[in-house]
Parts: C-alpha cells; structure tokens; sequence
C-alpha cells in the first residue's frame, strides 16, 4: 500500500504552481511537484508552458515559413537519448504591423519544437525589458545576465528596435546579436519595423548581421487586437 503523506506541501513559486494545476488537470495530486516524482511524467512543452506568457501559451505556429524553420532547426539537431538537442541553425525574422501575429508566431515556433521531441533550452525577452533587464545598477551582475541571453541554446526576442536607443543600447543589441551570429545559434526576432527603418535604430553592425543569418517573414493585414484576437 502507498503511504500518504499528510504534512503540507512546500510551495516553491510559480512554477510548481503551474505545474501543479496541470498535474491535477490530468488527476495527479496537487503538491505532486514539490513532494512525491508524478504518476506520468510532465513533458517539456508542458514545462514550457508553465514559462510561456497566458496568452500564447497555446500559439501554433501556421505560416508555412515559420513551420519550415522549425522542421530545420529540429532536423540539425545533435542526438541524445531523450531526443535531439540544439547544436546550430539558422535564425528568424518575422516583420509585419502591429497585430498582425508576429509574436504568436514566434511562440508557436518554439512550441513546434518541442512538439518535435526537440530538448529545448531557451529564454524570451521583450526589446524593452532587455534594456531594462541589462541597465547597470548596483548589486546586479548584468553581465552575467547578457551573457545567460547570448548562449542561450535557443533565444526569443521580441519587438527588436521598438524601445527608444541610445549609443548604450545601439552597443547591447550588437553585443547580443554578434555573439548569436558568431556561434549560429538560432534566434526567433520580431520587428515591427521595414528594413531601412531598422537599420536607423539599430545601426548598421546589427542590420548587416540580422541580414546575414535570419530568414524573413513578412506579416500583413490589419490589427487583429482590435477585433480581440490573442496575437502579438
């Protein structure tokens, strides 16, 4: 007989919150995530879910381009005994207006990974909250913060060159995209922004190097927030 364990469950964040309701959605105790292994194994896109925004936690990525590069990236993947893993591989920019869905796009690619058995580590930032995330202060070690960015096996970045630039932030974004360009690791970036424009806010180094590895795609229509769509 299985003992039961009477004594409360720790809690340990949001995480094990989230990961919590979504074992006792598939009727696993709560508490399973800080107290006994589950039943049945949480799969990484549930994890990852647990990190994705709520309002794309369930994006697909549909575009034919944007399912093509995930074919790419996971098919270029080193083997391992719980699935590929991501060595190399090219990058994307995916453009378009205001709410046309370019960051739900960008989220379903993740996700497309992940349902391809990929194993994924990966962060996601905004443009603005880089900045705010890397601006020097005292007892934070942003270098160390640029630096989790940089390698990072797989890095979202959304609405590139829409927060205001200074030489400061001309000099970060290079230092982060040169250092994923170097090392060809593949990156999912949003713009709002055409291809002239993004060269004037974010200089030349990093336009030339944004040209060079991503492969673009270029978003249309009118603004589906308006018509109370989730998109991005």
């Amino acid at each position: 007989m299985t003992a039961t364990l009477t004594r409360e469950p720790r809690r340990v964040g949001p995480l094990a919150d989230r990961l919590n309701t979504i074992l006792a959605s598939r009727g696993i105790e709560p508490g399973a995530a800080t107290e006994e292994p589950p039943a049945e194994p949480v799969t990484a896109l549930e994890l990852a879910d647990a990190r994705i925004p709520a309002r794309y936690r369930r994006a697909l990525a549909d575009h034919p381009l944007v399912t093509a590069w995930a074919d790419q990236v996971a098919g270029a993947g080193r083997p391992g005994p719980s699935g590929p893993g991501i060595a190399e591989g090219p990058s994307l920019l995916i453009v378009g207006p205001t709410g046309t869905g370019k960051t739900h796009q960008a989220y379903g690619a993740l996700r497309a990974l992940l349902t391809r058995g990929v194993r994924l580590r990966w962060e996601a930032t905004t443009s603005a909250d880089l900045h705010a995330r890397l601006r020097p202060r005292n007892g934070h070690d942003t270098e160390r913060d640029l630096q989790t960015l940089a390698r990072s096996p797989l890095l979202l970045l959304d609405d590139l060159g829409a927060a205001k630039t200074s030489e400061w932030t001309e000099e970060l974004t290079y230092r982060l995209i040169n250092h994923r360009y170097e090392r060809m690791l593949p990156t999912l970036i949003t713009t709002n922004l055409p291809t002239p424009e993004l060269r004037t806010a974010l200089g030349d180094r990093v336009a030339s190097r944004l040209a060079e590895m991503t492969e673009r795609v270029i978003l249309t229509g009118p603004d589906r927030r308006r018509r109370s769509t989730p998109t991005g």
